[in-house]
């Protein structure tokens, strides 16, 4: 912060001076100090994210033995997104590190929510005989109430950083609007778009054994 104004705000103004826009020919312009800082944590954050996702889809894979899935889950963290962003510009809060690491707090979570739901329809067709239809109904029935009660937790256990009851208000308050903002839109989201994004998964699954035979083996469900 510089008297109140996040670096990239500065940044962003020096940016749009005459004397910044028209170099010399030679002059070559860099980033220093606190710039160069944040552009190494971004990057860094940038790979850290990548490489969490990768690690969570690999996991998924060994969990539900497919390769397809997994994808349906991982649509949940593309769901919290813009709860996230959209918190941070109603609150005016800038892209700061705090933020970059609610976001990855957010990844854990959203992604926790969206296997509850999922691994319910696969026992729900696999051991209890249901089809699809009804093991998404019986599913977002019965794993509502732990995926809101895990919302509620974790937002109410973010709102004193919000609030700026605990700490550094000006720090550590992005990270609890990234937290806060991203999961109300992922549970809200994951309900109608998770179950939506299965049946499409499942219906492509199915179109490639048929397609392909042997080479994409289909899941058994017994009902179907």
């Amino acid at each position: 912060m510089l008297q109140g104004r996040p670096l990239g705000e500065i940044e962003q103004i020096v940016q749009e001076l005459p004397s910044v826009r028209q170099l010399p020919p030679g002059i070559h312009q860099a980033a220093a100090g606190d710039a160069e800082e944040m552009a190494e944590v971004a990057a860094g954050f940038a790979i850290a994210m990548l490489t969490g996702v990768l690690c969570i889809y690999m996991v998924l894979v060994l969990l539900f033995r497919s390769f397809m899935q997994p994808v349906t889950i991982l649509v949940a963290l593309v769901l919290s997104v813009p709860g996230a962003f959209l918190a941070l510009f109603v609150t005016q809060s800038a892209l700061s590190l705090p933020a970059l690491i609610g976001l990855v707090m957010l990844m854990g979570i959203a992604t926790k929510n969206s296997i509850l739901l999922v691994d319910y329809i696969i026992i729900a067709r696999q051991e209890h005989g249901l089809d699809r239809r009804d093991a998404i109904l019986d599913a977002c029935r019965k794993r509502v109430r732990p995926i809101v009660m895990t919302t509620i937790a974790m937002g109410a256990g973010m709102m004193p950083v919000a609030l700026g009851w605990a700490g550094d208000p000006s720090f550590r308050a992005p990270m609890a609007f990234v937290v806060i903002g991203g999961l109300m839109t992922s549970t809200l989201l994951s309900l109608l778009v998770i179950p939506v994004v299965y049946s499409c998964v499942d219906d492509a699954v199915g179109w490639a054994a048929r397609r392909f035979g042997r080479l994409i083996p289909a899941p058994h469900y017994p009902a179907d």
